[in-house]
């Protein structure tokens, strides 16, 4: 099964739901980035999971 690529343009409507500043599209880990919260919240099937239980507490 292939993957669903995500639309970096979606980055344009979405915010950090901690800190609710922007976010950065990370290609290599298929994830967005905030960096002011340290987290990294996965995208699943093109579709971001902004929820901060699911995201992974990057340095």
């Amino acid at each position: 099964m292939s993957e669903t690529v995500f639309d970096p343009k979606m980055l344009e409507a979405l915010v950090c739901p901690e800190t609710h500043g922007t976010l950065e599209y990370k290609a290599d880990t298929h994830e967005l980035v905030s960096k002011n919260a340290g987290l990294a919240f996965p995208i699943r099937g093109g579709i971001p999971v902004m929820l901060v239980d699911e995201a992974r507490t990057i340095d």
